[in-house]
C-alpha cells in the first residue's frame, strides 16, 4: 500500500477538523482508496493547541522550511487564511516539489496565476475545492462532471453568514443590526464582519467559480459587489408581499454579448429552489447548454464540511498522478479578448417615500417612461406617515442597469415627488 505524507499549515477550526478527519478515517481510506495517509508535520504557533489535538511533539514543525525539506511530505494542506504568510508558505511548498491543497479563497482568487505557475514549473498538483462553498463539491462538478457543457450561467448563495442574517430577518422580522449581533454571538459572523456582509467573500468565490465555468480569467476587480448592510426589515416584508425572497446572490452569466459577474442583494421568486436555502447553508444553481439546470446544496462552512472538501482533494491528488491546470490562460488580469458587460439587464425593486398628494404617481411613471422602464407590480400604501409621505413600491420589468440608475437620479432631483429609499435587483 502506498504511503502518502501530508503536512497541515494551521490548526484552527478548519485545520483542526482536517487533522481529526485524516486521523480518525485513516483505516477507512486504506480500505476504500488503497492509500495510507500519514500526517508527517503540522505548522502551528500554539504548540499546546497541537498537543491537545493529539499531534506528537516531534511532528510539530518549527517553520515552513522544515516541512519543505521533509522528504516524507508529499502534500501540504494550507488552511491558514489570508494572503500572508500563506502565499509565501504555499509558494515555498510548491517550489520544493510538494503538491498543495488549500481552502484559502482570498489567496487563490488574487494569486492563483502565481501559484499555478509554480505548480507547473515543479510538476505539482494545486487543489482548491475547499476554497468555495465549504463541503459542496462545486469545483469538482465543474472540472470533472459538467465539462462537456458550455456553462451559460451560475447563480449562488455562497456566503453562510449573510444567508443566516437574511433568513432571520425574513422569518422573524428582525432588523439587520439585531441579527448581526446574534450572528456574532453564535460565531456565524466575525467581530469585524466586513468581508462577509459587504460581499467580498462571495466575490472572491465568484471570481474562482466563474473563471472555471466560463474558461477565462475573471479577476476579482471585474466583479460588481454590493453588500447587505443597507437592507431593512421593511424591504424584506414588501418583497414577501410581492412573492419574492431576498438573498445575497453571486451571479455569473456567459452570453453572446459578453460575461457579467456580480454579487449583490437580490429578490428571487419564492418558489425558486434557491429561495428555500436557509440559515448558513449554501447552494449553487448552474445552467449548462446540455444538462440544463443543476443545483448543488449543502453546508457552506464549518470545520468538518470544509475538512471534507480538503480531504477529498488530498485523496484525489494522491490517486491521480497526472496533474491538470487551468483550461484558460491564468494571468493576473483578464484576457484582453474577454468582453465584460457592465450595463446588464435585470428587473428592479424600488421603494420610494412619496409625498401624499395628487400627481405624484403620474410624475414617477413619466420618469420611468422616459427611460423605457415598465412596471410589473406595485404597492401603494393608503395611510401616510406623520410627515405626509406614503410608501410606493415598484417591481419593474427587465431593463438595463444604467437606465434604472438614471431614473433614480431623476427621481432624487425632483424632491417634490419622492425620496428613493431602496433599489434592489430582481431575478425575474
Amino acid at each position: 500500500m502506498r504511503k502518502v505524507g501530508v503536512a497541515i499549515l494551521g490548526l484552527g477550526v478548519v485545520g483542526g477538523g482536517t487533522y481529526k478527519m485524516l486521523t480518525e478515517h485513516r483505516e477507512f481510506y486504506q480500505k476504500t482508496q488503497g492509500i495510507d495517509i500519514v500526517i508527517e508535520n503540522v505548522l502551528e504557533r500554539n504548540k499546546e493547541k497541537a498537543l491537545a489535538l493529539g499531534v506528537q511533539e516531534n511532528k510539530i514543525a518549527a517553520n515552513i522550511a522544515e516541512i519543505c525539506s521533509n522528504p516524507d511530505v508529499d502534500i501540504v494542506i494550507e488552511v491558514m487564511g489570508g494572503v500572508e504568510p500563506a502565499k509565501t508558505f504555499v509558494l515555498s511548498a510548491l517550489n520544493a516539489g510538494k503538491s498543495v491543497v488549500t481552502s484559502n479563497k482570498e489567496l487563490f482568487c488574487k494569486y492563483s496565476y502565481e501559484l499555478e505557475k509554480a505548480a507547473k514549473k515543479n510538476n505539482c498538483g494545486l487543489f482548491f475545492e475547499a476554497s468555495c462553498v465549504g463541503g459542496v463539491p462545486v469545483i469538482r462538478a465543474l472540472l470533472d462532471n459538467l465539462q462537456g457543457n458550455k456553462v451559460l450561467s451560475m447563480m449562488g448563495i455562497i456566503n453562510g453568514t449573510t444567508n443566516y442574517i437574511l433568513t432571520k430577518m425574513t422569518d422573524e422580522g428582525a432588523s439587520y443590526e439585531e441579527v448581526l449581533k446574534e450572528a456574532q454571538r453564535l460565531g456565524y459572523a466575525e467581530a469585524n464582519p466586513t468581508a462577509d456582509v459587504e460581499g467580498y467573500d462571495a466575490a472572491y468565490k465568484l471570481s474562482i467559480l466563474s473563471s472555471l465555468a466560463f474558461h477565462t480569467k475573471i479577476p476579482f476587480s471585474r466583479i460588481y459587489r454590493e453588500g447587505i448592510t443597507n437592507i431593512t426589515a421593511e424591504d424584506i416584508q414588501y418583497g414577501k408581499q410581492l412573492g419574492y425572497t431576498l438573498k445575497l446572490l453571486a451571479i455569473g452569466k456567459n452570453t453572446d454579448d459578453g460575461i457579467e459577474v456580480r454579487v449583490h442583494p437580490t429578490y428571487i421568486k419564492s418558489g425558486h429552489p434557491l429561495a428555500s436555502v436557509k440559515d448558513s447553508y449554501n447552494a449553487v444553481y448552474i445552467t449548462g447548454d446540455c444538462v440544463e439546470d443543476v443545483m448543488l446544496y449543502g453546508r457552506g462552512a464549518g470545520a468538518m464540511p470544509t475538512a471534507s472538501a480538503i480531504v477529498g482533494d488530498v485523496i484525489y491528488c494522491a490517486t491521480h498522478p497526472t496533474f491538470r491546470y487551468s483550461t484558460f490562460k491564468n494571468t493576473e488580469d483578464a484576457d484582453p479578448s474577454t468582453k465584460f458587460i457592465d450595463n446588464f439587464k435585470s428587473a428592479y425593486y424600488l421603494r420610494l417615500n412619496a409625498h401624499d398628494k395628487a400627481g405624484v404617481l403620474a410624475k414617477v411613471s413619466s420618469i420611468f417612461s422616459r427611460h423605457n422602464i415598465s412596471v410589473a407590480q406595485m404597492i401603494q400604501e393608503d395611510d401616510g406617515a406623520a410627515d405626509g409621505r406614503v410608501p410606493l413600491v415598484f417591481i419593474t420589468h427587465q431593463t438595463k442597469e444604467k437606465s434604472i440608475l438614471k431614473a433614480v437620479e431623476d427621481i432624487k432631483e425632483t424632491n417634490e415627488i419622492a425620496d428613493v429609499i431602496s433599489v434592489i435587483r430582481v431575478v425575474s
